[in-house]
């Protein structure tokens, strides 16, 4: 079993976007395609800074001027799932969108440990999350739990959201100093925090080394390629 700060790791949950995979820009394009269709348009949608927001606020920040409010989106979001997810289909494979240094082999090596459960905690919602993944070379099967984007304005909702589902998938309850959340955003090591999970960044996405460092992870890597060097040991700490 692996072992993370002396505690045995039973769940590990991944961001996307910049932290497992580079959209390349396919995100950002399927979502001006939906929010037009869904609500007849984009606000500032090109100068929009996407890191570590769900979507669902990020149309509530976008919508703002146009006066719908965070819980008539809410309302409407079953429809915008359907809709982006019908243009990110569709338009996906003219995107390089590819896999973050490590990020594939390190997901592959844990599966195929068998020993823990993976699952995804993303701003984006259910419906594009396993196209990204697909598109990147991943199996959405390797994930048994998600939070999305679509399910909360608030990314700290995300990671209770998942450990939830992740404990009645096993079963039984899973000690939050079990969880690891890696992400690239100060907002998902906040997310970690808020839910008392080991929280792990890499600097692969759309933060730069200072505001990481300024959030204080427990890790802070370069990219996934050290996570196991650096973040997962085979055995407890002495004395364990």
């Amino acid at each position: 079993m692996y072992h993370c700060k002396g505690y045995p790791v039973q769940l590990i949950l991944f961001d996307i976007d910049g932290t497992l995979l580079w959209p390349k820009g396919a995100g950002r394009e399927s979502t001006r395609a939906a929010m037009r269709e869904v609500f007849g348009g984009e606000g500032s949608l090109d100068d929009h800074h996407f890191g570590g927001k769900t979507d669902w606020f990020t149309l509530s920040e976008l919508l703002r001027d146009s006066g719908l409010n965070a819980q008539e989106i809410g309302r409407r979001m079953p429809e915008y799932e359907r809709v982006i997810a019908h243009h990110l289909g569709g338009m996906i494979a003219d995107f390089p969108i590819a896999p973050c240094p490590g990020a594939l082999d390190l997901v592959r090596r844990l599966v195929a440990q068998n020993t823990l459960l993976l699952g995804i905690i993303t701003g984006n919602v259910s419906t594009t999350a396993p196209l990204k993944l697909r598109a990147a070379g991943f199996d959405p099967a390797w994930f048994a739990v998600g939070a999305y984007g679509s399910e909360s304005t608030d990314r700290n909702d995300l990671p209770f959201l998942a450990l939830e589902r992740a404990e009645r998938l096993r079963g039984h309850p899973i000690p939050a100093q079990s969880v690891i959340v890696v992400g690239d955003t100060p907002a998902d090591v906040a997310c970690a925090r808020a839910v008392g999970a080991v929280a792990v960044a890499v600097q692969t996405g759309f933060s730069n080394q200072e505001s990481l460092e300024a959030a204080q992870p427990d890790y802070l890597l370069d990219d996934l390629t050290s996570f196991f060097t650096h973040v997962i040991t085979g055995k407890a700490r002495a004395g364990r």
